[in-house]
């Protein structure tokens, strides 16, 4: 497990330095992490890294090495350091569970701890959680473009860095991806690696079908073979078909085939033709080449005869939105007589005032689809009583309002550490998979859109409106 302690800004390192000198240090203090937009054309995301969030916080130290560069830097005296050496978290971490659907302005971590070190957490939590929430999402997107039908991580190469890949193939699989091709990914979290061969094996031998045979021979019954190093239609298909009627006659059927280029709708309609046509029924293909869910969602609509896809660059880099966009903000602080006093961040942007005080948020769902209505964010002390009408409304525009019946709640914050200890354990990755799953079916099918999808609603509870109300003109 890797010491991530100093992989924070400086800034969250001088704040403790200024807390410590002015004796606020040990101060209880609440931090919300949330997203404020949505991710890109999403109405939705899927929440994902908290396992890595457990692991960063059970091995938060400061060791000798930590503190003796800390010292050469000139700006901390040795009481500081003092204090850094005896570093440990005992607060309260409250998180949204992985896999589970999340929306703009929601919390999905609260920290509660001495300010100190809550501050500290600030940086390397907005690194986790927003990276592996943007790729889960993108996966998601991806995944339901295929209509739920097997798509397989291929972006290592691609990704931004060992750990972008690494954390990023996790990330998939929990967005829906069946498999990925990374091996130290499915090491570390589970799973089997999935590929086959590249263009380069069909170019180190004389011919095509020389390489195909080859690759046959050493895998009989995992057989896929790439078919668009020269010619799919010309030479790629009739070689692939020849080899896979070997394969039959000594006891073995063959996977399929991959295309990685050219045009895909045309050329699988092609080998599918060619496949049924020569009695292999049931071989896959298998596309794949700078694919993202509008280009797949495209092939579909064409008809494109595709079991499979491949998708890398622009699923690992999420590469037409690449960024979460998450903040941690302070929500509340210990005064000096031990009251929790609610704090407010004002800005000419509405969307940029956060939510003051200690909060939760309570999903909302219908009995009767049992689908997701809304999320109302709460002060921490409220409840809702399930046998009586709830009436929600808009937090920018009163007047829109829903009375809702025939409804539960759901809390969606779960306790992840109390009293630095961990309470938490983290499920295997395809234990998440399946629940994120389970989370899509809870939404309506408008919010799933691609284009202009219906937008989820986020609303405050009237307690929270009000006070957030008051400080807004308190404080101005």
């Amino acid at each position: 497990m890797r010491n991530l302690t100093m992989l924070t800004d400086l800034y969250e390192l001088t704040m403790m330095y200024g807390y410590f000198k002015k004796g606020m240090h040990t101060r209880e203090a609440v931090f919300d992490m949330f997203f404020r937009r949505p991710v890109g054309e999403s109405a939705y995301a899927v929440m994902a890294g908290v396992e890595q969030l457990i692991e960063l916080v059970n091995n938060l130290h400061f060791g000798p090495e930590d503190i003796a560069y800390l010292r050469s830097l000139g700006l901390f005296d040795e009481e500081f350091l003092d204090y850094l050496s005896k570093f440990r978290f005992t607060g309260e971490i409250y998180a949204i569970p992985e896999g589970t659907i999340v929306f703009p302005g929601e919390p999905l971590v609260r920290v509660k701890a001495e300010i100190a070190q809550a501050q500290l957490l600030e940086t390397a939590l907005l690194n986790i959680i927003n990276h592996q929430t943007l790729i889960a999402t993108k996966a998601s997107r991806i995944v339901c473009a295929a209509g739920g039908g097997n798509v397989m991580e291929f972006g290592l190469r691609r990704a931004q860095g060992p750990d972008a890949g690494l954390y990023g193939a996790r990330a998939a699989i929990i967005g829906g991806c069946s498999s990925t091709s990374n091996v130290l990914a499915t090491q570390y979290f589970g799973g089997k690696p999935a590929g086959t061969h590249a263009h380069s094996w069909i170019m180190s031998f004389d011919s095509e079908l020389e390489a195909f045979r080859a690759y046959a021979e050493v895998f009989p019954d995992a057989c896929m073979l790439l078919v668009d190093t020269y010619d799919v239609v010309g030479s790629g298909m009739p070689n692939a078909i020849q080899v896979f009627r070997e394969l039959r006659e000594q006891g073995h059927e063959p996977l399929g085939i991959r295309i990685d280029s050219g045009d895909l709708a045309y050329l699988s309609k092609r080998a599918r033709k060619m496949l049924d046509e020569a009695g292999f029924p049931n071989a896959i293909v298998c596309a794949s080449g700078d694919l993202d869910e509008r280009l797949i969602l495209d092939l579909k609509l064409q008809g494109a005869q595709i079991d499979s896809w491949g998708v890398g660059t622009k699923l690992i880099t999420s590469e037409d939105y690449p960024a979460l966009g998450g903040v941690y903000k302070l929500s509340a602080m210990q005064e000096p007589d031990g009251a929790l006093e609610p704090r407010i961040k004002l800005s000419e942007n509405i969307w940029k005032i956060t939510n003051p005080g200690y909060k939760k948020v309570v999903r909302i769902y219908s009995k009767l689809e049992n689908k997701a209505l809304a999320d109302l964010i709460m002060l921490a002390d409220e409840t809702i009583d399930e046998s009586q009408p709830l009436t929600i409304f808009s937090p920018t525009a009163t007047w829109k309002t829903m009375t809702l019946t025939n409804y539960f709640t759901k809390e969606l914050l779960q306790p992840i550490f109390v009293d630095g200890k961990q309470v938490y354990v983290s499920p295997t990755l395809m234990e998440i998979q399946a629940y994120a799953k389970e989370q899509m079916n809870t939404l309506w099918d408008e919010y799933k859109r691609f284009t202009n999808p219906h937008i989820y609603k986020v609303d405050l509870s009237q307690k929270l409106y009000d006070l957030k109300n008051h400080l807004i003109r308190t404080r101005r």
